[in-house]
C-alpha cells in the first residue's frame, strides 16, 4: 500500500522555492507544491541564534518517493543543512491521494 507524505522544505528566496519546486515537480518525486511567505524563522545555526525571512515550501509525494525528493530538494538548495521534513498523510480524498500516487510513478518531465 502506499504512503503519503507531506514533506516542508524552507528556502532563502521566492527564487529559490520556486528552482526547488520545479525541479522535484517536473523530475516526478513531488506531484505538486506550494510555496508560502515570507515567514520571519528564529533559529540556532553554528552557536548563534539566526533571524531571517524565508519562504516554506509544502510538497506532495509517497514514502516511495521520499529519499529521491529529498536528493532532488539538496542539489537544489543553498543551504548547507536544509530544511526537510516528511509528515505522513493519515488520510484524505482517496482522488487526491491517487493522483499523488500517479503523478509520483511516472518519467521526468520536461521544465
Amino acid at each position: 500500500m502506499t504512503r503519503h507524505v507531506e514533506v516542508r522544505v524552507t528556502a532563502d528566496t521566492r527564487e529559490e522555492a520556486e528552482r526547488i519546486v520545479n525541479a522535484a515537480v517536473a523530475g516526478r518525486v513531488a506531484a505538486g507544491a506550494q510555496i508560502s511567505g515570507p515567514i520571519a524563522s528564529t533559529y540556532w545555526w553554528k552557536g548563534e541564534i539566526q533571524r531571517n525571512d524565508e519562504y516554506v515550501i509544502l510538497m506532495k509525494s509517497t514514502t516511495d518517493r521520499l529519499d529521491d525528493l529529498i536528493v532532488v530538494v539538496k542539489e537544489a538548495h543553498s543551504y548547507e543543512t536544509p530544511e526537510i521534513v516528511a509528515a505522513p498523510i493519515e488520510g484524505g480524498l482517496a482522488d487526491y491521494l491517487d493522483w499523488i500516487t500517479e503523478e509520483t510513478t511516472g518519467s521526468p518531465k520536461a521544465e
